[in-house]
């Protein structure tokens, strides 16, 4: 044999050799490491996306990849509190909404809630009515803004404004209701659910609702338990009947940002990063100390929406004003190096926290929240997580007598966890801890009231509680605490807001600048935008590490 066919017979035995490899490398995904059993077998076995790439981007929202930051850092302190002491903290990568929620986002969230709930039946009437915002907060006492208060909310003119009058239970339920929807939309889309199946829940073709944690934990219960005529074709007779989170297509909740994403996500310091530091710092989501643009193209162009002065809420018309006299049309003003739109002024936005002036970095500096209460499913008579029926929606009084839904029909329901969740752990030893070592009996902060009768021991947070009751006729009955020895308005139910908005000054536009407000109240200047955490990697695309 010559050494030309040797080098052929050589060539051939590498190309079958390397196509061999390929292929055991391929299967390799869909063989277990633990056991060499193959997943997603057609005879069943364990199912799982081993395909799967990464979380994909939500509607409406953009990927905010996470880090170190200072957070706080406000360059005029002018009223010497140190509400936002600087703290070095760390953010986790998150997606957030490009721009606030609009009234048309607002009004689609109302219209399937009157569609699935009609407010005509007495079964639902508080669930519709609950979650309308208040179009009053544009009433002004020596002012007239009554077109406001008709048109804001609905009229198509003012469409793409960011949604106001919304309290932060409102937001907050929002989010649910939109996590629900969209991971619906995506389980149609895969197949696992009819086409359609969306628009006949909204036509009364089916009795019953879509609830993500109700699907995933009890799917046979899901659509009032009409999920079998409902399964999408490509699932119905595969082995994967019901998506699962292994599927890898659900995902995480919408939620109002915590603070100090809304505040990392604000700043958007990554625009002035060289190499592994920042260079300076920004006063503003945007460069530079001043609040119009330095640019060519738009010299002397405003970058927000502010009041500029006492009576001026917009400039000169017809030369360089900000183009708006109350909020302004979503993505009227250049983005900042995120994405984002309107993280100054336009709107200021509740963000998820509970309200404190000291942030306790001393017992945390990572994905920094207080707020979090800890629940868990409530489970029935038969063993089984318990779905909410229609005759067990319960409801909470917010202290100014509005009716809201705590829950809605279809979802899971929840109770707080218990001594047997928290015996014997050291992360956490309770459901609510909102007010943990912030002064409260249980911490170590306890300080000494001094009244005329002697010195007599309080808390550092003794907020006026007011009373909201019923009668014997049912009529709310709403009572003032009119104590004169109450020491702050700050309590479990006030929450922060950011962000300067259409009715501020200049002030409040920097990222760090925080306020609160009770979480029952909305106004005609805070709206908000929803978050979501991100699974998986940290970054999108993996850049080259620079050198030490």
């Amino acid at each position: 044999m010559g050494k030309y066919s040797i080098k052929i017979l050589s060539l051939c035995f590498l190309s079958v050799a390397s196509f061999t490899g390929c292929k055991n490398s391929s299967s390799s995904k869909n063989t277990s490491r633990a056991t060499g059993w193959q997943i997603n077998s057609k005879e069943g076995g364990f199912q799982y996306n081993s395909n799967f790439k990464e979380q994909e981007t939500p509607p409406g929202m953009v990927f905010i990849e996470g880090g170190t930051f200072v957070k706080g850092k406000v360059q005029d302190d002018v009223m010497h509190d140190w509400n936002n002491t600087p703290t070095q903290q760390h953010v986790q990568s998150f997606y957030m909404d490009e721009t606030e929620v609009t009234n048309v986002m607002y009004l689609e969230y109302l219209d399937w809630l009157k569609s699935v709930f009609p407010p005509d039946d007495p079964a639902y009437k508080n669930i519709y009515q609950g979650a309308l915002p208040d179009t009053l907060v544009w009433r002004n006492r020596l002012g007239y803004n009554e077109e406001m208060v008709d048109n804001y909310l609905r009229h198509p003119a003012y469409a793409e404004y960011p949604v106001v009058g919304v309290n932060w239970v409102q937001a907050a339920q929002f989010a649910e209701w939109r996590t629900d929807r969209v991971n619906e939309h995506i389980l149609e889309r895969e197949g696992y659910l009819a086409r359609n199946t969306k628009y006949a829940v909204t036509q009364g073709d089916i009795n019953g609702t879509f609830s993500t944690e109700a699907y995933l934990n009890r799917p046979e219960q899901a659509y009032g338990g009409n999920i079998d005529s409902l399964q999408g074709k490509a699932k119905r007779d595969s082995t994967n009947v019901f998506a699962k989170r292994t599927s890898g297509i659900i995902l995480p909740d919408y939620r109002l940002p915590t603070e100090t994403e809304w505040e990392y996500a604000a700043q958007a310091i990554v625009g002035t990063r060289e190499y592994n530091n920042y260079r300076g710092r920004k006063k503003y989501p945007w460069e530079g100390e001043y609040t119009r643009s330095g640019k060519r193209k738009n010299i002397g162009d405003q970058l927000a929406n502010f009041k500029q002065g006492k009576g001026d809420y917009g400039g000169i018309a017809g030369w360089s004003d900000d183009g708006a006299d109350v909020t302004a049309q979503v993505k009227t003003y250049p983005p900042n190096d995120f994405g984002l739109y309107d993280m100054a002024g336009n709107v200021a936005e509740w963000v998820a926290d509970v309200y404190r002036p000291i942030v306790d970095d001393e017992a945390n500096d990572f994905n920094y929240y207080r707020g979090n209460i800890y629940m868990k499913p409530s489970i029935d008579k038969d063993g089984k997580l318990k779905i909410v029926s229609q005759n067990e929606i319960k409801y909470d009084t917010l202290s100014n007598g509005r009716i809201v839904a705590r829950d809605l029909p279809g979802e899971l329901a929840m109770v707080p966890v218990d001594e047997k969740d928290t015996y014997l752990r050291t992360n956490f030893s309770k459901s609510d801890n909102r007010n943990f070592r912030d002064g409260d009996p249980g911490s170590t902060r306890n300080f000494y009231e001094r009244f005329d009768d002697g010195e007599k021991q309080g808390t550092m947070y003794d907020a006026p509680q007011h009373k909201i009751s019923a009668d014997s006729t049912g009529s709310i009955v709403m009572e003032y605490d009119k104590s004169n020895n109450r020491t702050t308005l700050i309590n479990d139910e006030v929450r922060v807001y950011k962000g300067g908005s259409w009715r501020d000054r200049a002030y409040w536009l920097d990222p760090a600048q925080r306020r609160y407000l009770p979480q029952y109240m909305a106004t005609d200047y805070i709206g908000f935008r929803c978050a979501m955490s991100r699974v998986g990697s940290k970054a999108k695309k993996r850049t080259k590490r620079a050198r030490d």
